[in-house]
């Protein structure tokens, strides 16, 4: 499973952690998923996020894999949920279109792009790209929260204007 955090500041995209939980075959299922809501979990009390995107399931031909992989998901979105956060999903061919602006981009284009958007260093040792596919679908969130706010309208001057202007739409934490 990779997972991968990033913080905005004034516009700019800063990647904080990027990496993949190994989950070893030989431990049974719901250890493996119980492994998954405790990295996640631990994640969210770490960095304190503002909101969880996770990438929509795409559907394959292996019903036992879409299985699982439903379950690790819903496991994850179960984590996010519990601590409060607005969970949104996006599909692979999103997140490739906003990061590459092709949707049939492949995994290695996307980490290419991804690199020169963050400024990560060519050099940098990416293992696995379940980690880079977390990250892109992190900076595909961030894309569509300003498409989100910058749609709006004009006359908003950041987000605690959005916020005024739309208290329906946003859930604030107590």
């Amino acid at each position: 499973m990779g997972y991968s955090l990033i913080g905005v500041s004034s516009q700019k995209i800063k990647l904080l952690e990027m990496s993949t939980l190994k989950l070893n075959a030989r431990k049974d299922n719901y250890e493996r998923l119980q492994l998954i809501h405790q990295k996640v979990s631990d994640l969210i009390t770490q960095y304190k996020p503002a909101s969880f995107a996770i990438e929509a399931p795409f559907f394959g031909k292996n019903v036992q894999s879409m299985l699982k992989l439903g379950r690790a998901q819903g496991v994850a979105i179960a984590a996010a949920m519990s601590a409060g956060l607005e969970v949104v999903e996006y599909s692979p061919k999103k997140v490739k279109q906003s990061i590459t602006g092709n949707g049939n981009a492949d995994k290695e284009q996307v980490w290419q792009m991804l690199q020169r958007i963050l400024s990560i260093q060519n050099n940098t040792n990416l293992k696995h790209l379940d980690a880079s596919d977390a990250l892109a679908v992190a900076v595909c969130h961030h894309f569509q929260d300003n498409a989100l706010l910058k749609s709006a309208g004009k006359k908003l001057k950041g987000w605690e204007d959005f916020i005024a202007k739309n208290p329906g739409r946003i859930k604030l934490k107590p």
